[in-house]
């Protein structure tokens, strides 16, 4: 069965990409839902405070910022970078890796700005050598409980392309549902006929997705199994495709593991884009203050860059959210 899990971040940010990612896994012999924590509980961990021998940490993107000394992105990092080897079989691949070879790895195009013409040399917090070390140890265990992280994905829509397809659509919670369609299908396609139970977190509290699942697949044969404050779980079939089952469910990132290094994955794309539109920014003006996006201290961001705009023609829209 593969059991796979689609999250996003960056939903409400004045700057920078809006992410929407995937992560998908191989598990044997199983009829239920697996709960992979408890599975893979000897080398991963469900929070921060459960990691105390060295386990990887994978949750909710929001509950791994680092504090203190430490880079802010630390525990998000080695997480994403270690499934990501994972899913290219490539351990390799870690010795010299930076930011444009790790968005090629996920599928994902950069979004075409000037702000976001530069590339960063990756890890931005960890040892390459100690990452390798942390990565045979995870495919051993994972092997050993007949688990494989078989794809790892992630979409950007930059703010230009946000504007545009939220003008067309009416609302940024339909790209929402298109960016989770547009990757649910990319992993269905790949599943080679294999039973795909993907999981998603819900779209701003909704229980019906019947007839949008039907707009998305028009081919296929929809299916309610549920539908209730808890879930909204449907089946999918068509000739041509193996059975897809998708569950909306509150929590999914407490709930699921998929679910969680998808939010995590997602994240990281988007602090990744954000690194280079600060560095380009900051070209401009050295005394500019770095931006997270997010609306409060974006309205600063925007006032501190208006001379910027104005002397390289910028065009807001380009740059800056409608909603």
């Amino acid at each position: 069965m593969l059991y796979a899990g689609i999250d996003e971040a960056g939903y409400g940010p004045m700057f920078g990409p809006m992410c929407a990612a995937v992560s998908v896994f191989e598990v044997d012999d199983s009829d239920e839902t697996p709960c992979l924590w408890t599975t893979l509980r000897s080398v991963i961990a469900r929070s921060r405070r459960e990691a105390r021998n060295g386990e990887v940490v994978i949750d909710d993107s929001k509950r791994l910022k680092a504090g203190g000394r430490q880079h802010p992105l630390t525990h998000l990092e080695r997480g994403v970078l270690l499934f990501a080897a994972l899913a290219r079989k490539d351990s390799a691949w870690l010795d010299d890796v930076n930011d444009t070879s790790f968005l090629d790895s996920m599928g994902t195009e950069s979004p075409e700005a000037t702000w976001y013409d530069s590339t960063t040399p990756l890890p931005l917090s960890h040892d390459p050598g100690l990452l390798r070390i942390d990565l045979s140890r995870l495919d051993r265990h994972l092997q050993e409980a007949g688990v494989r992280c078989c794809h790892l994905g992630a979409m950007a829509v930059s703010a230009a392309e946000f504007n545009r397809r939220v003008a067309t659509s009416g609302s940024k919670a339909i790209l929402n549902f298109e960016l989770m369609v547009s990757l649910a299908d990319s992993c269905w396609r790949r599943a080679d006929g294999r039973p795909m139970r993907l999981m998603v977190d819900r779209h701003g509290g909704r229980t019906h997705y019947l007839d949008d699942l039907g707009a998305a697949w028009p081919q296929a044969k929809r299916q309610i199994l549920r539908e209730d404050q808890t879930e909204s779980w449907y089946r999918l079939t068509r000739m041509d495709r193996g059975p897809l089952e998708i569950r909306f469910v509150t929590g999914g990132d407490r709930e699921h593991l998929p679910v969680a290094l998808a939010s995590m994955t997602a994240k990281y794309v988007r602090e990744l884009l954000m690194i280079r539109l600060n560095r380009w920014f900051h070209l401009q003006d050295p005394t500019l203050k770095p931006t997270a996006g997010y609306v409060a201290d974006g309205r600063r961001f925007l006032q501190d860059i208006q001379p910027i705009i104005c002397s390289e023609n910028l065009d807001p829209a380009e740059l800056v959210r409608s909603c």
